[in-house]
């Protein structure tokens, strides 16, 4: 049975593509070591994480991984019942914006978008609201204390941002 001609001439180009010395380009991966891409490298680390009263709220743990384009925290809050989570954060170079995935083993999710400003990283988005209906809007914000300690806030507006509440607030203390 004769082969089809497209399929003679596409193994002769490779053919001769290979006896030249040159075999198909692989793919690079993404370079992800420009400046914006370690913006947010404070965050890397194995924390404990202490609400204001001192007390520990929980561990997390902030990997750089995907050849160092994403950093992904590990999350495990203090119970009853304790509960898991995890985020992943890239730079976004088309956007110019850093992007956050959130899930965590209620079911719960976030995403947010932001930048890094004055030093902060503060990262938001709006999500519809669980119950009554409506939008909320998330705001979680990473600044560098004294000694490296990592402060989050996470705080919650109802209104469009005229008015905001705290649902988290944490600071994160490198374990020894």
């Amino acid at each position: 049975m004769p082969r089809p001609r497209s399929l003679v001439l596409a193994l002769a180009v490779l053919a001769v593509a290979v006896l030249a010395g040159g075999a198909p380009p692989t793919p690079s991966p993404p370079a992800c070591d420009r400046p914006e891409h370690r913006q947010f490298d404070f965050w890397l680390g194995d924390w404990n994480v202490y609400a204001p009263d001192g007390t520990l709220a929980g561990t997390n743990d902030v990997t750089r991984e995907m050849d160092g384009c994403v950093l992904q925290e590990h999350w495990i809050a203090v119970g009853p019942p304790p509960q898991r989570g995890s985020s992943f954060n890239t730079w976004s170079p088309a956007f110019r914006r850093w992007h956050q995935t959130w899930v965590d083993s209620t079911g719960g999710f976030l995403l947010l978008d932001g930048e890094l400003k004055d030093g902060v990283m503060i990262l938001s988005g709006d999500m519809p609201a669980r119950s009554g209906g409506g939008t909320v809007r998330n705001r979680i914000a990473w600044s560098v204390l004294p000694g490296g300690r990592v402060r989050q806030l996470w705080e919650r507006s109802r209104d469009g941002g005229a008015s905001w509440a705290v649902v988290f607030d944490g600071t994160y203390v490198r374990k020894k």
